[in-house]
């Protein structure tokens, strides 16, 4: 399959094909559009870009909830040459704080979003005392609702290979994002390295839940489909949050071949499968279900693989793949169709430079890494030590990258630690080869990898510690995987030397702190004696995830929760019907512990995707009363109750 050397040629070449882009936003509001009407649509957003003022040139935020809005605009900032900036809206104050501190980053942008998510930002904006900022930004804000009618077409400008395609920004919260600058020759490549290593086809079919603006939504399950001629589908990513079966529901009735989900979404999906099961689906097309994004759980491939095995998924459409937004995607992939590959290897032989020891399984310090392919065309591997000399086969190092898919920069030039002398992009991730094929084994730096997100101790700690009483230097963010466990867990460390009765409200205040401005679930708050420390001062994080590892923590936290169960409150009879609705609603979600009628859901750590499926559960019973905001503006179940019987009241 021969691709053209920009994404707008891409299009071009594919608006012929009777070939179309498929939207669920709800199991009931579900759309379609061709190729060729994307392209038309494309140019007609361009002509209000472009009467708006924007330019070739011109950086444009896309900032917008619906996913169609999201790929118009896009593709009318690529026709345009204007370059498009995706930022994820998300529910927390975290999202809003990042789209400012980009907003700042760049050369004087554009921003394209709904009046909603304005008004949602000026309002946090005035509490964070950035209003100057807000005013800043609202000034270039073009409002999704002010395109009313798209006739007449933009002028379009003719793209290079040279071109900038698109900036792809990091996550970051006290820390600056990082923008990965992307042109058509980089993406261009990727695709094609793709589209061959995983035998793409335009008879196949793929359905992604995704966000467009992580790199597995937008380049490898759209940009790569319509530049294949794949018919495609993208599903709203909140949408599989609250209703997470519907996801192979729609692929089995859709035919879909090509499937995508990273560690969190086997788990999510398992666990509402689990407790309510799935009619009978044919899943025996699925050709390929892509694993990436965060490191591969291998007992969770299994899980999921057996679960689905008698809805006819086959073992070989596992997938698991290595890639990062400097790739513009893609760096590993094993072969199609053949079962994944696995590693079994002593857990203590993983530092950059040794020699890995392999181990029977199930020996104490057995660790079962996944294998993830030789790399795509036009692109290459090697593996470093610490001072930048190639390491033998079957030793850990520092991997890097180089190739024509890969990023010539970030936005700004913040390139310096980010490359070698000799043009070496550096990954920042650990790992090995064993028969030619990548085993990554870890982050560098401590970067954790939790609820589907990428995280940054430092980050959380100073969140932490902004507005709790909490010192910098006295709490401790690491990240662990206990033996067996399908993902790392968050783990947050506090100093503290009295009684551990007095430990439950600062932990309390803590967790409520980082789960409202980062939507993060902390597995567990642990009281500590000291932080260990390094001469020089720098915490010792990976000290303390290795005695949670092996165990140390576990009397303690036996003793905080059965503290906490003596102040739960035991019964709700006396309470309304629309609060023991409300409990049982919650109960049915929140399934590891109770939650009180009064216990603040981010003080007791419920996650975003939990409330999400509350949410969807609640509106079940009261249409339209309530809005996904209102479960973050009342944070109990009897502050919800009354804001429902208030509404109730009105009608």
């Amino acid at each position: 399959m021969k691709l053209p050397d920009t994404l707008t040629q891409a299009l071009d070449a594919r608006a012929g094909m009777r070939r179309h882009i498929h939207y669920i936003a709800g199991e009931e509001q579900k759309s379609q559009m061709s190729f060729a009407a994307l392209k038309a649509t494309a140019l007609g957003v361009l002509r209000h870009f472009q009467d708006f003022g924007m330019q070739a040139g011109d950086e444009l935020i896309i900032f917008t909830s619906s996913n169609e809005q999201f790929i118009d605009s896009f593709w009318a900032c690529l026709y345009g040459g204007i370059v498009p900036v995706p930022v994820a809206v998300g529910i927390s104050d975290d999202h809003r704080l990042k789209l400012l501190k980009i907003f700042r980053q760049l050369r004087h942008p554009w921003v394209y979003t709904e009046k909603a998510q304005l008004g949602r930002l000026r309002e946090y904006a005035a509490e964070a005392g950035l209003l100057a900022e807000f005013e800043a930004l609202n000034a270039r804000a073009l409002p999704v609702e002010n395109l009313r009618e798209l006739a007449g077409a933009g002028t379009p400008r003719l793209a290079k290979p040279g071109d900038v395609a698109f900036i792809q920004f990091s996550s970051g919260s006290t820390s600056d994002p990082k923008g990965v600058v992307l042109t058509h020759a980089n993406v261009m490549a990727n695709l094609r390295g793709i589209t061959r290593c995983a035998a793409f086809t335009e008879e196949d079919v793929s359905l992604s839940w995704m966000p467009l603006t992580h790199d597995m939504g937008l380049i490898g399950f759209h940009l790569c489909m319509l530049a294949s001629g794949i018919e495609h589908t993208i599903m709203d990513t909140r949408l599989f949050s609250r209703r997470p079966l519907l996801w192979l529901q729609e692929a089995a009735q859709r035919g879909a071949t090509l499937l995508s989900s990273p560690n969190f979404g086997y788990k999510h999906f398992l666990k509402v499968f689990e407790s309510r099961g799935l009619d009978a689906i044919d899943l025996s097309r699925v050709r390929l279900i892509f694993n990436g994004a965060e490191p591969i759980s291998v007992p969770l491939c299994e899980r999921f693989l057996q679960a689905m095995a008698p809805f006819g998924l086959r073992r070989e459409a596992m997938y698991p793949v290595y890639g990062l937004a400097e790739a513009s995607l893609a760096v590993t992939f094993p072969p199609p169709g053949r079962a994944y590959r696995t590693v079994t290897v002593d857990r203590r032989s993983l530092g950059a430079g040794q020699a890995v020891r392999s181990i029977d399984a199930g020996q104490r310090d057995a660790l079962e890494l996944m294998r993830l392919g030789s790399a795509v065309d036009h692109c290459a591997i090697r593996i470093v030590d610490d001072s930048g000399a190639v390491v033998a086969g079957g030793h850990v190092g520092h991997i890097e990258i180089r190739g024509d898919n890969v990023t010539g920069g970030y936005h700004g030039g913040v390139n310096a630690e980010a490359f070698t002398t000799d043009g070496w992009l550096r990954t920042g991730d650990l790992g090995f080869e064993v028969e030619g094929e990548l085993v990554v084994t870890g982050r560098h730096k401590e970067l954790i990898f939790a609820n589907g997100e990428n995280c940054y101790p430092h980050d959380i700690e100073s969140i932490a510690a902004d507005g709790t009483g909490v010192e910098l230097g006295k709490l401790a963010v690491a990240g662990a995987r206990r033996p067996g466990a399908d993902e790392d867990e968050l783990l947050v460390f506090l100093l503290h030397r009295s009684a551990l009765a007095d430990f439950i409200p600062l932990a309390n205040r803590v967790r409520r702190r980082i789960t409202e401005q980062t939507a993060l679930q902390v597995a567990h708050l642990l009281p500590v004696k000291n932080i260990p420390k390094t001469t020089s001062g720098k915490v010792q994080r990976g000290l303390l995830a290795r005695a949670y590892e092996e165990g140390q923590f576990d009397a303690v936290m036996q003793e905080l929760d059965a503290m906490r169960l003596e102040h739960h409150d035991p019964s709700v009879e006396t309470e309304s019907d629309i609060v023991q609705l409300l409990r049982r609603i919650f109960a049915s979600v929140v399934t590891d512990r109770r939650v009180g009628v009064d216990d603040d859901f981010f003080e007791i750590g419920i996650s975003s995707i939990a409330l999400a499926q509350i949410f969807e559960r609640i509106d079940e019973e009261y249409p339209g009363l309530l809005a996904i905001e209102d479960l973050f503006d009342r944070t109990s179940i009897r502050a919800i109750a009354a804001f429902l019987e208030e509404r109730l009241t009105e009608r």
